[in-house]
């Protein structure tokens, strides 16, 4: 699918758990454990978007579902700068780790959408050809 056999190959995924472990080390911060709510919605919108992009690819070969993954993941990756603003806002974060964090967030949100449309516009591949149980592996013997 996409040139790609593991979710781990998805630039999307790639942007997006970078992302996540920036985050990760923010929330580490004594300040930011202060305030649980906070950094427990925060921690779900920013795992969110790799966990849907691996979910996706994993669940086969229908594009369209795995676009609907894509949709997900490109929403909470939204939620991730309004998120990181309000850190900003806060005093958190600087304004130098909070533009860094949007420009990783755009890349991530831009990967996601093109792979989003390019799983729209082409057809399906077709299914995996399993061998049925009675036929022989010629290797295997």
């Amino acid at each position: 699918m996409a040139g790609f056999r593991k979710f781990q190959d998805i630039i999307a995924w790639q942007l997006s758990r970078t992302l996540k472990l920036r985050v990760d080390a923010f929330m580490a911060r004594p300040e930011f454990k202060r305030k649980y709510k906070y950094v427990d919605q925060l921690s779900d919108s920013v795992r969110s978007a790799p966990r849907n992009i691996a979910e996706g690819h994993m669940r086969g070969f229908k594009h369209k579902e795995f676009a609907l993954f894509l949709r997900v993941a490109r929403g909470s990756l939204g939620e991730v700068l309004n998120h990181l603003i309000d850190a900003h806002d806060q005093k958190l974060i600087s304004r130098a780790e909070l533009a860094d964090c949007v420009s990783l967030a755009r890349r991530a949100i831009k990967a996601t959408t093109r792979l989003m449309q390019w799983l729209e516009s082409t057809p399906d591949p077709p299914p995996p050809r399993y061998k049925k149980e009675d036929e022989k592996d010629p290797d295997s013997t």
